[in-house]
C-alpha cells in the first residue's frame, strides 16, 4: 500500500477524507483496516479520532492554510491593529522601551512585552510594510511646545493674518537665522564596500551667519555675514525688507531675543505703518517655511562642498541664494512640505 500524504490535498478534501476515516471506524473497524482502505498512516487516523473525541464534529473540520492574512500574522488583527497604532501615537521610550525611534527592533520588542509573542525581524519588517509604514527621517520636535497653542496658531491665529493682509495689501513674509561652519557636512560618499569613507577634518574651522525671509509667492530675501546676529544685523535686514517691498510688510518670527530687543521695539514702532510683526507658537520651527531655505543652503550651497576659507564659503552661499532669487518656483515649492502648506 502506497500511503499518501493528505498534507497535499485541498482543505476541503482533507476534511472529507477525516470525516470518512473516523465514520469508518465509529462503524466497527479497527484503525489499521481505516488507514489501509484511505492509504494514509495509522498515525493519522489516531489522531483524527483523538481529535473528533476531544472536540467532536468541529475538530475534523478544514481550517485556513499557510499564514494568516491581512493585517495579523502571527499576530490576531485586534494585537496587529494595536501595535500599529502604538507606533503611531508614541514614542519608545514612553513605552518603557530602550529605543529612541521606532527601528523594526523596538516593534519586535514592544511585540514581545505586550503579547509574549516571539516574531522574526524580516516579519516585523513585512508587518510594518503591510501596515503603511516606511522608514522615515524623523522630525525634532521640542518637549516644550505647547500643542494647544499651534492648533489656535493654525486655526485661528494665522487665518486672521491672512485675511488682515489681503484687505490692507500687505505682503506677508516668513523670516528665520542660522549659523553655517565649514565642517558641515551633508550627502553620502561613494567608497570600497566595506570601507566607510573618512572626512579629514582641521582645526582651522571657520563660518558665517545668514538671515532670510520668504513669501508664498516666491519672493526671498537674504543678508550673509560674519558678525554675531545682534540688533544692529536685524534692523539694517528690516530696512532692506521693508525698502524693497512698496506695500506693508508682515513679517513672521520666531521669539529670539533680538526680535524682542528694546531697540527693536522702538524702530518697529517708528515704522508701524510699513512693517508689523506676528510670533509664531513657541519652539515651532516646523511651522516655518524659511527653514526649508535654511535645509536647502545647508545641503546643496555648502554641506557638498569643501570652501578653503570664508571668503569663498560666503561667496557660495551668496552665490547660491541669488540663484534662487532667479527662480521663484524654488521658493514656493517650500511651502509644498506638508507641516507648512498651511501658508501656501
Amino acid at each position: 500500500m502506497e500511503i499518501q500524504d493528505a498534507r497535499s490535498l485541498p482543505s476541503v478534501a482533507q476534511e472529507d477524507l477525516r470525516r470518512k476515516a473516523v465514520n469508518a471506524v465509529l462503524a466497527g473497524k479497527t484503525q489499521a483496516e481505516v488507514a489501509k482502505l484511505f492509504s494514509v498512516s495509522r498515525y493519522a487516523v489516531i489522531k483524527w479520532v483523538t481529535a473528533y473525541r476531544e472536540g467532536g464534529e468541529k475538530a475534523l473540520s478544514a481550517r485556513q492554510r499557510g499564514r494568516p492574512k491581512g493585517l495579523g500574522g502571527r499576530l490576531t488583527t485586534k494585537q496587529a491593529t494595536t501595535i500599529a497604532r502604538l507606533v503611531v501615537d508614541k514614542c519608545p521610550d514612553q513605552l518603557k522601551l530602550p529605543f529612541a525611534l521606532w527601528t523594526r527592533e523596538a516593534v519586535q520588542d514592544l511585540i514581545r512585552n505586550r503579547y509574549g509573542i516571539e516574531v522574526a525581524i524580516t516579519t516585523v519588517g513585512n508587518y510594518l510594510r503591510t501596515w503603511g509604514f516606511t522608514p522615515q527621517k524623523p522630525i525634532r520636535r521640542a518637549f516644550e511646545q505647547d500643542p494647544v497653542a499651534v492648533k489656535l496658531w493654525l486655526d485661528e491665529i494665522y487665518p486672521e493674518i491672512r485675511r488682515r493682509a489681503k484687505a490692507e495689501g500687505a505682503v506677508i513674509y516668513w523670516c528665520d537665522e542660522m549659523g553655517l561652519r565649514s565642517d558641515h557636512v551633508t550627502g553620502r560618499s561613494y567608497g570600497i564596500r566595506g570601507r566607510t569613507p573618512v572626512i579629514p577634518g582641521t582645526g582651522n574651522r571657520f563660518g558665517c551667519n545668514m538671515i532670510s525671509a520668504v513669501t508664498n509667492r516666491g519672493h526671498l530675501c537674504f543678508m550673509v555675514f560674519i558678525e554675531t546676529f545682534q540688533v544692529k544685523i536685524f534692523l539694517n535686514f528690516l530696512k532692506r525688507l521693508v525698502k524693497q517691498n512698496k506695500g506693508k510688510v508682515f513679517l513672521i518670527l520666531d521669539g529670539h531675543p533680538v526680535h524682542r530687543s528694546r531697540k527693536a521695539r522702538v524702530w518697529l514702532e517708528d515704522n508701524r505703518n510699513r512693517i508689523e510683526f506676528f510670533r509664531l507658537p513657541s519652539y515651532s520651527p516646523e511651522l516655518n517655511p524659511d527653514e526649508l531655505l535654511n535645509q536647502d543652503v545647508k545641503s546643496n550651497a555648502h554641506g557638498r562642498y569643501r570652501p578653503r576659507n570664508q571668503t569663498e564659503m560666503i561667496g557660495n552661499i551668496r552665490s547660491y541664494l541669488r540663484s534662487t532669487q532667479h527662480h521663484p518656483d524654488i521658493v514656493q515649492n517650500y511651502f509644498h512640505e506638508r507641516h507648512v502648506s498651511y501658508a501656501a
